[in-house]
């Protein structure tokens, strides 16, 4: 199993200013990369590799316990997410510190819109080789949002509605796009789509209101 079997896959289309955290080559980033390898080999192998997984649990659990016992509390490690203005690195589509994260790398294009492209591996499958619905639910609200930062009104996500056109693949290159079509005093509205192969399988319209948490501090 490679460790490109998550990651980006640029394209001339793809090509703007980078609108996302730039991974590490050390730190929590590096460890975040193994741990993507790690759940993609597990699922890829099963119990069909003849290795002891007990042993390996063994081996995960241990690390686990020293991360853990190291921690940080909760309300410090949210602070510490949330400091400074800049894009997040934790987030579950692009976030270099997270290993749910594919991640995808999203980009600022000329006409306004946002584009990236990613080949998803086994850790995101829902029907048999393809792409569970709420993965792709969940790279287009994430990538609508950062479609509205790049055009400079943004908010949180009131209503998000997807058509399913066919399924996503799994295993090939998805290119997801996304742009901002109007804001209506508090009203954002965005569209997006998750493309295969020059094909949309799945396009989403976006309700945002312009409204945000306050950060922990």
């Amino acid at each position: 199993m490679t460790e490109d079997a998550t990651t980006e896959q640029p394209t001339g289309g793809t090509t703007g200013p980078r609108l996302v955290a730039e991974p590490r080559q050390d730190g929590v980033d590096a460890a975040v990369r193994a741990a993507r390898r790690l759940v993609t080999a597990l699922l890829r192998s099963g119990d069909g590799t003849g290795a002891d997984m007990a042993a390996v649990a063994k081996e995960i659990d241990a690390v686990t316990d020293r991360l853990t016992e190291n921690a940080p509390a909760v309300p410090e490690r949210l602070a510490d997410m949330w400091r400074g203005e800049g894009v997040t690195r934790h987030d579950p589509v692009t976030g270099p510190e997270n290993a749910v994260a594919p991640p995808l790398t999203l980009r600022g294009r000329d006409d306004g819109s946002v584009a990236g492209v990613v080949t998803l591996d086994l850790p995101y499958q829902g029907p048999p080789g393809h792409v569970h619905g709420g993965i792709s639910a969940l790279l287009l609200d994430h990538t609508l949002g950062v479609a509205n930062h790049w055009a400079g009104s943004a908010g949180m996500t009131a209503e998000l509605t997807l058509r399913y056109l066919r399924p996503t693949p799994l295993f090939e290159p998805l290119t997801v796009t996304g742009r901002q079509v109007s804001v209506e005093g508090p009203r954002i509205r965005a569209v997006g789509e998750i493309s295969a192969g020059g094909r949309p399988v799945v396009t989403a319209e976006g309700l945002f209101i312009h409204k945000q948490l306050p950060r922990p501090s």
